[in-house]
């Protein structure tokens, strides 16, 4: 049986049809057991099933970092715990950050607790996500965190970076020139994409280099997240743009 504890929350990826759920929820100490059968759409929805209890909302520790969220109405990917810390060990004193499709969260608020950026500006575009975003930054006592709901398209231009960072991995590539435009002179995109395995050290970077119209780009790092689909790799490429 393959499963994922989120807060008080057990999501099993597999079950059998005799699944004792009441004793699965004892035993792992959790009051709601469910099926999240995917995500869909921009707003990253899940379509999920109820397996035993009724509540869907919790709280989630990780990194030293508390995250609220609706499992029925938000997604969590487990799986990305090590890139969000991984990523706020990056951020400078100072910077002014941008995190596009920021759901929750995932990465402003790891940054917030452990960077000193200057500002960290989160766009989300599903109201569901943003509400726990708001919470999540009072939630943590942050400060810096400047939350905004919209489409990235629309919000990125507003504002000008030290690094943006792209979570966010169906059709990212058309969003690379909007974020492009507002990082500053050798400011650093940390942009994710879904790649077959064979494409993973030339597509992402290639896309990356098509959209500074010129600008001179530096790869810092490819950074493998996990496997996406057979044969294909979700990666990070971290990329420096002067």
């Amino acid at each position: 049986m393959k499963y994922k504890k989120i807060g008080d929350i057990l999501i099993l990826d597999k079950y059998g049809e005799d699944t004792d759920f009441r004793e699965l929820s004892c035993k792992h100490n959790v009051k709601t057991i469910m099926k999240i059968n995917h995500i869909q759409g921009t707003k990253r929805e899940p379509v999920y099933r109820i397996l035993y209890g009724s509540e869907t909302e919790t709280i989630n520790k990780e990194n030293g970092c508390l995250f609220k969220l609706d499992l029925a109405k938000v997604m969590w990917s487990k799986g990305n715990n090590n890139e969000r810390l991984r990523i706020a060990k990056l951020v400078g004193d100072g910077e002014t950050v941008i995190d596009m499709f920021a759901g929750i969260g995932y990465f402003s608020i790891p940054i917030g607790v452990h960077a000193n950026a200057k500002q960290i500006i989160s766009i989300e575009i599903n109201p569901n996500s943003y509400h726990f975003l708001c919470e999540n930054v009072k939630l943590n006592k942050i400060d810096n965190i400047h939350p905004i709901l919209g489409d990235c398209k629309n919000e990125t231009p507003k504002y000008k970076a030290d690094r943006i960072i792209m979570g966010y991995v169906k059709t990212t590539h058309h969003y690379l020139k909007t974020a492009i435009g507002s990082l500053n002179e050798g400011g650093i995109i940390h942009y994710h994409e879904t790649v077959p395995e064979k494409l993973m050290n030339t597509r992402p970077i290639e896309r990356i280099i098509h959209e500074a119209d010129g600008r001179d780009v530096e790869l810092l790092k490819i950074n493998k997240i996990k496997k996406y689909a057979p044969g294909v790799e979700h990666v990070v490429i971290d990329a420096r743009i002067y």
